[in-house]
């Protein structure tokens, strides 16, 4: 379940990618919604173990996370190096506050190891929008296949983690 929750955020992100760069405002606006709603679902998955408030921390997290993604592919449609590098900047520091919650909710996801794979996924979503900007569309179904493989590597850890956290939810 986790890694479909996962595929579903690339899946949506680059959608909004992609409508907001051929100038289709209502698919974006479309794809946008499925983002947040899927941004709830991940949230969501972690409230039977960690309860209610920890859901909305992460929540906040995940879209803290979406912001810094769109202000980065805003400033890309704009063609402005500085916004691009403030958005690269919230990227990479969201990238560790969401290591430092989960590795603070779970000793088995070690912060270093957990930070190291959310600062790539970032630079996936990076490599993607310019990808997509710059019509390198070969390079880019190389960087999605990458990017749905990365997403089973964050899904399986978190599931893994939660599993060994708490085994007698799962036996």
């Amino acid at each position: 379940a986790l890694r479909d929750l996962w595929v579903g955020h690339v899946f949506w992100v680059r959608n909004v990618v992609v409508e907001t760069f051929a100038g289709n405002k209502q698919a974006a606006a479309a794809a946008e919604t499925a983002v947040v709603a899927n941004a709830r679902q991940l949230a969501g998955a972690i409230e039977p173990y960690y309860g209610k408030a920890a859901s909305e921390k992460l929540f906040g997290l995940l879209a803290g996370h979406y912001g810094a993604v769109k202000q980065y592919l805003e400033a890309t449609a704009a063609g402005s190096k500085a916004r691009q590098d403030a958005a690269v900047k919230n990227l990479t520091g969201n990238a560790t506050e969401i290591a430092q919650f989960l590795s603070g909710a779970n000793p088995h996801l070690p912060f270093d190891t957990l930070n190291g794979l959310l600062l790539a996924h970032g630079g996936h979503h990076i490599q993607e929008i310019q990808q997509i900007k710059g019509k390198q569309y070969a390079e880019e179904a190389q960087t999605w296949e990458a990017m749905k493989q990365h997403m089973y590597v964050i899904a399986d850890a978190l599931a893994g983690a939660i599993a060994k956290q708490f085994p007698a939810k799962f036996s």
